[in-house]
């Protein structure tokens, strides 16, 4: 967020008439006027017309308002949202009883941060009229829960491997000469009772060095490994972030511009770009809820468009991230803290039983 808006002061007066102006430009997309203010604003606080039009006209002039038409009220503009965005930041979270159970409900029973992410971007969806969109950083170091092979016509085998994540990746396996489903099966039960919860990569190199050292004695088996692991089965994928994203929908129901519509379906289908900017506003050292107004600058295609993002962590671990993509006229004490509320879910429902009993 621009150093500029975050530490912009505003007078109380000031500030009570820009919130004005935001929140009836989210509630209604229409320019404010003076008039308008003063129905709102006047016969509660005393302030007329004029006063409201002078602080109006000193808030354009710091860049926080602007006239689309001559005769027209005021919008809002990108820097004022920034504003509003800071100070929701800084506020109490808002989040109703009602949407704190239906996200409990829309995720709870996850057994794994794979079925979360994938879960909580069509429930940040559903809460905010806006994009869901969940991260899972590179699943490179990935664990690896259970293997199971399964002979296949033509010598080719096909493995099963059920990874930690919840992930679960298949693979025929074309072998030099044919092994049995008892050759299969001790293999599978080794590598099970030996491996289980080891990154694939450290698997790989442990059975090379396995190998080398105790060929005579695990002379059968290790032909049987030896032709499984030349295949290449245990070589780590190359590193990806898994991207979740649900909601579309709600961003692209009021276009009406043809071209807009296809730049903006253009920008959210291309997910490298989505893992650029998460990537680019989101990072382990990032503590709270980050909020990013303006993300033409990073995506041209997604004009007038707003980031709600925090990391999603367990026992301290960043795993990934969660995030809310929806117009600036969003309600964003509402986005934030859903997406707040949702990275708690995560800690809770994902770490390790005995250190959810410590904290308790």
């Amino acid at each position: 967020m621009p150093e500029s808006t975050v530490e912009l002061r505003l007078p109380p007066r000031s500030r009570q008439i820009l919130t004005a102006v935001i929140e009836s430009y989210i509630e209604t997309g229409e320019p404010v006027g003076s008039q308008t203010l003063a129905a709102l604003q006047g016969n509660r606080d005393g302030l007329s017309a004029a006063t409201i039009r002078n602080v109006m006209a000193e808030l354009s002039d710091q860049g926080l308002l602007e006239q689309p038409h001559t005769s027209a009220g005021r919008i809002p503009t990108a820097r004022a949202f920034r504003y509003y965005a800071q100070c929701s930041l800084g506020g109490a979270p808002v989040l109703s009883g009602a949407s704190k159970l239906r996200l409990e409900e829309d995720l709870g029973g996850v057994q794994s941060p794979h079925e979360f992410l994938q879960r909580s971007s069509r429930a940040l969806a559903a809460l905010s009229n806006g994009v869901g969109v969940a991260m899972r950083n590179s699943a490179e170091d990935d664990l690896l829960e259970h293997v199971h092979f399964q002979k296949l016509p033509n010598g080719q085998v096909l493995a099963v491997m059920v990874m930690a994540s919840g992930v679960i990746r298949d693979r025929v396996l074309s072998l030099e000469r044919d092994l049995s489903m008892i050759d299969l099966e001790t293999a599978a039960n080794y590598l099970n009772k030996n491996f289980r919860r080891r990154p694939l990569e450290q698997i790989r190199q442990e059975l090379e060095h396995r190998l080398q050292n105790e060929r005579s004695e695990y002379d059968r088996l290790a032909q049987s490994l030896r032709q499984i692991s030349q295949t290449g089965v245990f070589h780590s994928p190359p590193a990806q972030p898994e991207v979740f994203m649900e909601g579309v929908a709600n961003l692209v129901i009021n276009e009406t511009d043809r071209e807009r519509l296809r730049q903006l379906l253009a920008a959210l289908e291309e997910k490298q770009r989505l893992i650029a900017l998460l990537n680019a506003y989101v990072n382990a050292e990032t503590e709270t809820v980050r909020v990013v107004v303006g993300l033409e600058d990073a995506l041209p295609g997604m004009r007038n468009l707003v980031l709600v993002a925090t990391p999603a962590r367990v026992g301290g671990e960043n795993i990934g991230a969660l995030a809310v993509i929806g117009p600036t006229r969003m309600r964003y004490d509402n986005t934030i803290s859903a997406v707040s509320y949702a990275a708690r879910l995560f800690e809770r429902l994902l770490q390790p039983q005995g250190e959810t009993s410590r904290q308790n």
